[in-house]
């Protein structure tokens, strides 16, 4: 089991999920993950906590009434400082389009635009450092950015957050590596004519499982829906999948080459 005690700033910390229907949600990723829960009251919004084992995977929280946003999983990147994080982001043709505020003393939180449209959170830990698990069945394994200009999003991430780029060779699309020391973080994907013209640029998280096929397979049985896949990469067998409520994830049995990047 891959626990984790804390993320490197600009790294990604955390997934969570705006969704209308908590108690539909726990037990559609309940059942296909296998988390626990912990719902908070009222006053955190009925914020969950989803677990693997004794250890924070992910959370959901309740989409408010008439959101002007769409029921959706949210990648956070750590931060030390949301403020001086936040300024950096509007420097370099971001925007932000929430906060820095504090969530309780759980820590503080932004959520932004990169200059090409798609949206991301930072998180910057106090009590609630993020993620305790990673790439094991039912917890977060890898997430990229699917954006129109990805030379544009890697100069952002790589300058705002002290990130290296590298440019994935032969990998028959445009894509790029994001690269915390020796970690390598995240991913850069230039959608092409192949994507629809009217999907935005959007982050993408990863769930690791232990089979994609049978994750698949219950997807559909719990009422999702199954957009591509499962089909075979060189870093896994994955799935592009939403849940009932139209959130979109990404389901992948990682290959050992993607347990080494």
């Amino acid at each position: 089991m891959s626990k984790i005690d804390a993320h490197k700033p600009g790294t990604p910390s955390w997934f969570d999920l705006m969704t209308p229907d908590i108690d539909g949600a726990k037990r559609f990723y309940g059942g296909l993950f296998g988390w626990s829960f912990e719902t908070g009251g009222p006053e955190t919004a009925f914020y969950t906590m989803c677990r693997v084992g004794d250890r924070n995977a992910a959370g959901m929280g309740k989409q408010p009434e008439n959101a002007p946003f769409p029921t959706v999983w949210t990648v956070y990147l750590a931060s030390e400082n949301v403020e001086a994080d936040a300024a950096r982001v509007k420097e370099h043709g971001g925007s932000v389009m929430m906060g820095p505020m504090d969530v309780m003393e759980e820590g503080r939180l932004a959520v932004c635009t990169d200059p090409t449209g798609a949206v991301f959170g930072m998180w910057q830990p106090r009590r609630h450092g993020g993620a305790q698990i990673a790439n094991e069945h039912g917890s977060m394994t890898w997430c990229e950015v699917a954006t129109r200009d990805a030379s544009k999003a890697r100069d952002f991430y790589t300058t705002v957050f002290g990130l290296e780029g590298r440019k994935m060779e032969g990998a028959g699309v445009e894509y790029y590596t994001l690269h915390k020391d020796k970690e390598t973080a995240a991913g850069i994907l230039q959608m092409n004519e192949q994507w629809p013209a009217n999907l935005p640029p959007h982050w993408m998280p990863y769930f690791a499982v232990d089979d994609a096929d049978a994750a698949v397979e219950r997807v559909t049985e719990l009422g999702g829906k199954v957009h591509n896949g499962p089909f075979d990469m060189p870093y896994g067998r994955m799935a592009v999948v939403s849940d009932p409520y139209g959130a979109v994830f990404t389901l992948i049995k990682p290959s050992q080459a993607a347990m080494e990047m």
